[in-house]
């Protein structure tokens, strides 16, 4: 049987902490959410804060609601070479052994000491979902993408839970190299 979820490609973006939000945008400060993303309760925010690694900066980076109790930034592989950094791929909110990173907001700057990842690519899928698709939470998968440039990914994160919607996430340096869209349908492989 197959089961098919459609791609949210992952720009460069980051998630902030409730402290590190003051500090760069003042006391106080709240997000100004602009679009609602697919996964329930996130949203993409007006605010955009410079990356400054140590060979260049990635300038008006856009932050990702809501606040999270740890300030995460999230890179493709290019991205983090571009700046200078080597980063390892992990799982979103696993940053222990990271690089740190510079941020420049509006009223300030936050210097990380760690933080920065390349995300693990991941499906996102409900409790429901997951069952239909034959998977469960922490599982390990893999994705068929048909199409002219088609392949599989391996190594593929299940995260299941009531909080998620059917969206299978790779970031910018994957997408392209399948030739991938927004919305497209990829394919789970167990």
């Amino acid at each position: 049987m197959s089961y098919q979820v459609p791609v949210g490609l992952s720009n460069k973006h980051l998630h902030l902490s409730a402290e590190d939000l003051e500090t760069l945008f003042g006391k106080g400060y709240k997000l100004t959410p602009t679009k609602s993303l697919k996964q329930p309760g996130q949203f993409a925010c007006e605010e955009k804060v410079d990356i400054v690694g140590p060979k260049k900066t990635l300038k008006n980076v856009r932050i990702l609601g809501p606040i999270r109790p740890e300030t995460q930034v999230e890179l493709a592989l290019t991205d983090a070479r571009t700046i200078g950094l080597a980063v390892p791929v992990k799982e979103s909110g696993k940053l222990a052994g990271t690089p740190g990173v510079k941020l420049v907001g509006s009223a300030g700057e936050v210097e990380l000491d760690h933080g920065v990842i390349a995300a693990l690519r991941h499906v996102h899928l409900s409790p429901d979902q997951a069952k239909e698709a034959g998977v469960v939470d922490k599982q390990i998968v893999s994705i068929k993408v048909g199409g002219e440039r088609g392949l599989i990914f391996d190594n593929v994160l299940v995260r299941s839970g009531e909080s998620h919607e059917a969206e299978a996430h790779f970031d910018t340096d994957e997408g392209n190299a399948a030739g991938l869209a927004n919305n497209d349908l990829v394919e789970i492989l167990k």
